[in-house]
């Protein structure tokens, strides 16, 4: 089988790589390690530790308090930047901001007091647990009717279904961009339309999206985003989020955690809240600086590459990843648990196995290939296109092939840990 798929064509596409130079722009320590995890944390950029030292030393260190003037427009400068360079959207409509978590519940809380009587509130069955839990407490808190939409475990949701489900009575409508289990690509263009005919609002999770493949919030008439930097915009372990809000509902939008930061005149300290019009009532407290900066030298870098070139690039890895484990690891129990169109498909590929834990773990253990396992029975492969090459990826299935063949991943525990 290795005769038909031969090593050296993959090298020859990383010779002909337009982006493979951006490597360089990533720490890599240690060459046979393969990492195919950048869908749960990216690699950290060579540029950072020089950067955070200089924020230390010289910001921290020189200027202390006296550095707050500049410090306290990096979530809307840096948040201009992801608009830019990764959100399609506006200046002024992307701030950085808490966590994911916090700041959907932010969203979805102010799209749900601008509602009305609407008592409804749909997500995805299969979406990510914090979305699902975070408007299942909203629900409960509130009396509202929080319904699950049906969906396909490797194929994600369908939009005739979405669409069955939309009544005069939907508030808000919370889903994934890119789904994290399967790697669903939803069209939000779509989406957006759909949900905008019966009043309500869309509020959409990036997280698996922003860096990886082009998102135009802008043009597609999105309404409210969030998501995560620390995957393929690699801003660092527990980086801060970012949230999006259209221009035009930023003023009638009011967030439940009233915070200093997002008050008008906010240092004249006043008795009582007063919002500021425009994004800033989206912030809440002070704003982590040092794990902001992180944000800027990863930028550079996604920029550079521009964000049309990275989703070539990861197309073309992810098909690599589908054609070998078609080839190769069908024999051994495996089947593709993502679409197959390319086009249906964000920056990862997953693949079944009854044994799919075991297997990540000797994949990890023994092949000296990161990938990560997620439930039911999914091994999830995301090879990030600015420092992932194309022998990367034939390196890791053939890996993953020897591992299977040799039954090696029977020597390990199948016991569930807290971090698969």
């Amino acid at each position: 089988m290795s005769e038909e798929f031969p090593r050296y064509r993959f090298k020859e596409l990383d010779a002909a790589d337009a982006l493979a130079g951006l490597r360089d722009r990533f720490v890599v320590g240690d060459e046979d390690l393969i990492y195919l995890d950048g869908n749960s944390l990216g690699r950290l950029p060579a540029a950072t530790p020089d950067h955070l030292a200089r924020l230390v030393r010289e910001g921290w260190g020189g200027q202390l308090v006296q550095g707050w003037p500049s410090w306290i427009e990096w979530a809307r400068r840096i948040g201009d930047r992801l608009a830019a360079h990764a959100l399609g959207a506006r200046p002024g409509e992307v701030v950085v901001s808490d966590s994911t978590s916090v700041n959907l519940y932010k969203l979805a809380a102010a799209a749900l007091d601008a509602a009305g009587g609407r008592r409804t509130v749909l997500v995805d069955a299969e979406d990510f647990p914090t979305d699902r839990y975070i408007l299942q407490g909203l629900a409960e808190a509130r009396g509202l009717t929080l319904r699950m939409l049906p969906t396909d475990l490797d194929e994600g949701l369908d939009l005739a279904t979405l669409r069955a489900a939309l009544d005069e009575d939907v508030a808000l409508v919370v889903l994934s961009a890119v789904s994290y289990r399967c790697g669903a690509l939803l069209d939000m263009a779509a989406v957006n339309d759909a949900v905008r005919q019966v009043g309500a609002h869309v509020l959409w999770d990036l997280s698996h999206a922003a860096g990886s493949v082009p998102v135009e919030l802008t043009a597609t008439g999105a309404d409210l985003a969030v998501g995560c930097t620390y995957k393929y915009l690699n801003g660092g372990p527990g980086a801060p989020a970012f949230l999006y809000v259209r221009r035009e509902l930023q003023e009638r939008l009011r967030q439940p955690i009233w915070g200093w930061f997002g008050q008008r005149d906010q240092f004249r300290m006043g008795p009582a809240y007063d919002p500021v019009p425009d994004l800033d009532r989206f912030q809440v407290g002070t704003p982590p600086i040092l794990g902001m900066a992180a944000l800027d030298p990863a930028l550079d870098v996604l920029a550079e590459a521009g964000i049309d070139r990275v989703r070539d690039k990861g197309r073309r890895l992810g098909e690599a990843i589908v054609t070998l484990a078609d080839a190769w690891l069908t024999p051994y129990g495996f089947s593709l648990a993502s679409p197959r169109d390319p086009d249906r498909r964000g920056g990862h590929v997953s693949l079944h196995h009854p044994e799919a834990l075991r297997i990540s773990r000797s994949l990890a253990a023994e092949g000296r290939v990161v990938g990560d396992y997620r439930a039911p029975d999914r091994l999830r492969l995301g090879p990030a296109p600015l420092y992932t090459r194309f022998v990367d990826v034939w390196d890791a299935m053939d890996r993953l092939r020897d591992i299977v063949a040799r039954r090696s991943y029977e020597r390990l525990s199948g016991d569930p840990s807290r971090v698969t």
